[in-house]
């Protein structure tokens, strides 16, 4: 799966890389997290644009938000079984920018965080979907999902899942909403693979990742064997102090 991720290319970088319409400056983000503002790429008319959508998919069925599951991710083999996501996946493909995530790989009652990024260390597109979710009153909140698929081999021992990458060469292949017949249904969902082995490398880092306030270029730094070994004994709890809740909502900007 992948329940966060890291932007950390330039603006400039992933506008050239993803090659869409505009200039949106922003900064690195390193936690990036559901609920959170995440820019998207899509395409129309041939064009491709940036926009700022929430991570977590809500369906234009879905009468009440509070009561509907947080899609984060969708997957790739159940896309047009599921209702949630058939239509996004014939109307509405998408790509989120990147330049890694994280997972936590279960070890008994303990969960070791790790940084897993391209090997060429460039930026790399999530395929996603997306959905404009209109509420009773006439507001409207544009959502997207990650798309992930089976890891692969090297992957599969940090979790079974893994985000589902587009090649360049492939960006407007996937774009392409123009029609929704059978052949392009087949042409864009062949695309969904795992990624391959060797496609990404990987370290541990730091359990200050599992905060989402915790926003820095440290959270990506690897960690020593004797760091790891500290990570594992469990911490005296510090005394409670009454705060502010924290949403995680965040701004991307």
């Amino acid at each position: 799966m992948c329940g966060r991720f890291v932007i950390s290319s330039s603006p400039q970088a992933l506008r050239a890389r993803l090659g869409y319409a505009g200039q949106p400056n922003f900064p690195a983000r390193y936690n990036v997290a559901p609920t959170q503002p995440v820019p998207v790429i899509s395409a129309a008319n041939g064009v491709r644009h940036f926009a700022l959508m929430r991570w977590g998919l809500l369906p234009s069925w879905v009468k009440d938000p509070r009561k509907f599951a947080l899609l984060i991710n969708a997957r790739a083999e159940t896309l047009l079984e599921k209702p949630a996501f058939r239509n996004a996946a014939r109307r509405r493909r998408c790509l989120i920018p990147a330049d890694g995530y994280y997972e936590w790989q279960e070890q008994g009652t303990r969960k070791r965080p790790f940084f897993i990024y391209p090997a060429d260390g460039q930026p790399i597109a999530f395929a996603a979907l997306a959905e404009t979710w209109a509420g009773p009153n006439g507001e409207e909140m544009d959502t997207v999902a990650i798309i992930t698929a089976a890891a692969s081999k090297d992957l599969e021992p940090l979790h079974p899942r893994a985000p589902v990458t587009i090649a360049e060469d492939y960006f407007d292949r996937w774009l392409d909403c123009s029609t929704e017949s059978a052949d392009e249904m087949d042409t864009a969902l062949a695309l969904l693979l795992p990624p391959s082995e060797g496609q990404f490398l990987w370290h541990e880092i730091s359990t200050a990742v599992n905060r989402v306030a915790n926003d820095d270029p440290g959270l990506i730094q690897p960690i020593s064997a004797e760091q790891s070994a500290a990570q594992a004994v469990p911490e005296k709890k510090a005394p409670r102090v009454k705060t502010q809740p924290d949403d995680g909502q965040g701004s991307l900007f």
